[in-house]
């Protein structure tokens, strides 16, 4: 007998192999599997209240029941630091230990610059409250100075993960409970917040009500989601991060957001394909610096407050997101609050197919330009394309400057 069966791990509240109603009883069920090479963990129906992340190790298959498995943030706390704390340090003193607990989860940042990325972040278990200390479980690495408004704050994603490969998450709900929390930016957390890793699979899964990002990988390869949404987070639904290589989303929804899917950096070779992104704060899809050779086929892109598909305006021609594919689309109603554009293509953005898509402003809506070309664009090709109700169909900036391109 050769073959391979790995083991299935059972939590619930009332049933299961481990029974519990908060993350730490997840978190053993996927210590335990890591042991042993890995596993299925089935988490059964009930709200699971965390107030730290459930870390992923490899080969891990986490498991709900659907809607009826939310894994739910509990409500956040935030303090100053009364004292600095050097990099070499495993605590720090908080002006108000209040909330703040063993075992929970914990996010020192310092500010570096005005923006809302801006921070050096550390993401930590407290391990011992001690009067206003609060002791890590790792070093800080940073410093966190008073002088540089040092806080902390019961802030963490719920699933999460640094240089783990091979895990599929399924059939949940992760709920961020955003009324109750902080808002952190994506680069740092999200209801899913995970960094070089690789060959992820997310199905059936719901992220929603963060504070922050639904979906955010940074530097990982070949993350897929099928069947997923992202619904009402305060900032990206899907952010496939700096550097990510061929990730693939299909029959996803993101509704409710600031932005439904946003490229960062040097995201190439992705497939958004049959997704719906709807009713988000500023735009449906943002492709902009370095983001290349991407194909948006067969989604439907509407209502969005300002721009259905964004190519972002970067400095220079190298940082712009070039031979991207836009096929076979519905991209209606988009513009809000001012009229809207249905694809905005912008600064010297160039190999752009947009083709077979239909762009469409129905009697309420308020997308007023189907395609706007902006005037240092080159070699965009439109072709067997509609529009309908649209007052201007293509808006060329180029040939307003007698430009050939």
């Amino acid at each position: 007998m050769r073959s391979v069966r790995t083991l299935v791990l059972t939590v619930g509240q009332a049933e299961g192999d481990l029974r519990g109603s908060d993350d730490k009883a997840i978190q053993a069920g996927v210590d335990y599997l890591h042991r042993l090479g890995g596993g299925t963990l089935r988490i059964l129906p009930g709200v699971y209240e965390l107030k730290n992340a459930i870390y992923l190790h490899p080969h891990i298959t986490l498991s709900g029941s659907g809607e009826q498995t939310v894994l739910r943030k509990s409500d956040g706390v935030a303090t100053t630091l009364v004292r600095d704390s050097d990099w070499y340090e495993y605590g720090v003193e908080a002006n108000d230990p209040a909330g703040f607990a063993p075992g929970g989860g914990i996010m020192l940042r310092t500010s570096t610059g005005p923006g809302q990325w801006q921070y050096d972040v550390l993401r930590a278990t407290i391990t011992a409250v001690e009067g206003k200390v609060l002791f890590l479980d790792r070093m800080t690495q940073k410093n966190f100075w008073i002088q540089d408004d040092a806080t902390a704050a019961t802030l963490f994603p719920i699933l999460t993960a640094e240089g783990v490969d091979d895990v599929h998450i399924e059939n949940l709900v992760l709920d961020g409970n955003r009324d109750h929390n902080e808002n952190i930016n994506g680069n740092f957390a999200g209801a899913v917040f995970i960094q070089s890793c690789n060959r992820w699979r997310f199905t059936n899964v719901v992220a929603r009500n963060y504070n922050g990002d639904g979906f955010s990988f940074q530097v990982c390869d070949d993350v897929h989601f099928e069947h997923c949404q992202s619904l009402n987070n305060a900032d990206l639904g899907f952010h496939p991060g700096s550097g990510s290589q061929r990730p693939v989303f299909r029959g996803c929804t993101a509704r409710g957001n600031s932005q439904g899917i946003f490229f960062c950096w040097a995201v190439s070779d992705g497939l958004v394909e049959d997704c719906t992104l709807s009713e988000n704060g500023r735009f449906g899809i943002s492709i902009g610096h370095r983001d290349t050779d991407n194909l948006v086929r067969n989604c439907t892109i509407e209502r969005n407050g300002e721009v259905g598909i964004l190519f972002r305006a970067e400095v220079g021609e190298f940082r712009c997101g070039h031979r991207n594919r836009i096929e076979g689309c519905t991209i209606r109603d988009n513009g809000s609050q001012e009229p809207g554009v249905g694809i905005d293509i912008q600064g010297q953005t160039h190999d752009i197919t947009v083709r077979d898509t239909r762009l469409e402003n129905t009697a309420n809506g308020r997308q007023r330009t189907g395609i706007r070309i902006g005037s240092q664009a080159e070699l965009v090709s439109l072709q067997g394309n509609i529009y309908e109700g649209c007052p201007v169909a293509v808006e060329d900036l180029r040939s307003q400057e007698n430009s050939p391109r």
